[in-house]
C-alpha cells in the first residue's frame, strides 16, 4: 500500500471513529428529547460507554491533528520542490537566451511565447504591434535554430528531461568499482 493510500485509510478510520462516538452522544440526547428510553443499563456500564466515546473523540482529534500536520508538511515539501523546479527552469531559460544572444525584447517575447500567449496577446501586453512581435519571434526562432513555438518549447522540455535523466541515472556497478579502486578505496 502506498503512503498516500495508507494516509487516506488512516484519515478514513479517524472519521469513522469520530462519527461513531458522536453518534453515541447525539443519539443519547435525541432519545431523551423524544422521550424514548432504551432498556436501562447499570450506571457503571453507562459511564464506561461515555468514557469510551469521549476517549474516541479525543483520539480522533489527536489523530486528525497529526494527519493535518502531515498534510501541511507534505504541502511545504511540494512547494519547495516546485520552487526548485521553477528556479532550475528559469536558470535554463536564462542560459539558453544568453547562448542565443537574445535581446531584452526578444527574451520577453520568448518568455510570453513559452507561456503559451498568442501573438496578439503578446503585442497587447508589450504595447506594440503584432508585426513587431512576429519579427521578434522569427528572430528568436532563427537564433534558437528552430522553426516555431512548439519546437522552441520542446528544446526546453528536452533539456529538463536530459537534466533529470542525468541526475537520476545510477552509475553501473563496474564504473563505481573502477572509481573506487582508482581513488584508493
Amino acid at each position: 500500500m502506498s503512503p498516500r493510500h495508507r494516509r487516506a485509510a488512516v484519515v478514513g478510520a479517524i472519521l469513522i471513529l469520530q462519527a461513531v462516538c458522536a453518534l453515541f452522544f447525539v443519539s443519547d440526547i435525541l432519545l431523551s428529547v423524544f422521550g424514548l428510553y432504551p432498556a436501562p443499563i447499570s450506571w457503571q456500564s453507562r459511564e464506561i460507554l461515555e468514557i469510551g466515546a469521549a476517549l474516541g473523540l479525543l483520539l480522533g482529534l489527536g489523530l486528525g491533528a497529526f494527519a493535518l500536520a502531515s498534510a501541511l508538511r507534505d504541502g511545504a515539501r511540494t512547494r519547495d520542490r516546485l520552487r526548485l523546479a521553477t528556479s532550475a527552469f528559469e536558470d535554463l531559460l536564462e542560459q539558453r537566451f544568453a547562448d542565443w544572444g537574445l535581446t531584452a525584447a526578444e527574451r520577453e517575447v520568448a518568455l510570453f511565447a513559452i507561456k503559451g500567449l498568442s501573438i496578439p496577446e503578446i503585442a497587447a501586453i508589450r504595447e506594440t504591434s503584432e508585426g513587431t512581435v512576429k519579427a521578434q519571434s522569427a528572430a528568436i526562432y532563427r537564433k534558437a535554430g528552430v522553426n516555431g513555438r512548439g519546437a522552441l518549447l520542446s528544446l526546453f522540455v528536452e533539456d529538463m528531461m536530459d537534466q533529470r535523466a542525468v541526475t537520476q541515472v545510477p552509475e553501473p556497478p563496474q564504473i563505481a568499482a573502477a572509481l573506487k579502486r582508482s581513488a584508493g578505496g
